[in-house]
């Protein structure tokens, strides 16, 4: 079964290595609660808000190991009125036996306003 795996940060600053580091927590830490594989991944998109240009945030799934053929594809995320800036999305799908339920959606600083609901304790 195909499922995707809901990811989002936000940074600071315009700053591509705030960015890069950002995302590879984000990213670290959909993979960890996931336990996602790369082999099982079949493609990853990752959409940033349009104050956000100083690298392509898809070099941090490049630092980690075994993640090299995984297709990755950065994106403009649309400038909705009142939306939040600084922010950095993640879509991964992955073939997983996991329900829907199951899934372990991440959001890291100011990007847990997206989707309270999926929002898990930390620190418990």
């Amino acid at each position: 079964m195909s499922r995707g795996i809901r990811g989002a940060t936000t940074v600071s600053e315009n700053n591509a290595d705030l960015i890069i580091q950002e995302t590879k927590n984000v990213l670290q830490e959909m993979i960890e609660k996931n336990d996602v594989k790369p082999n099982d991944v079949s493609h990853v998109f990752i959409s940033v808000t349009d104050d956000l240009s100083a690298t392509f945030p898809a070099k941090a799934l490049r630092e980690f190991p075994g993640w090299i053929y995984v297709p990755v594809m950065c994106m403009a995320e649309i400038d909705v009125i009142g939306s939040l800036k600084s922010c950095i999305r993640v879509m991964m799908v992955v073939n997983t036996k996991q329900e829907q339920e199951e899934i372990h959606h991440v959001f890291h600083n100011e990007a847990v306003r997206l989707r309270p609901d999926l929002v898990e304790k930390r620190g418990e």
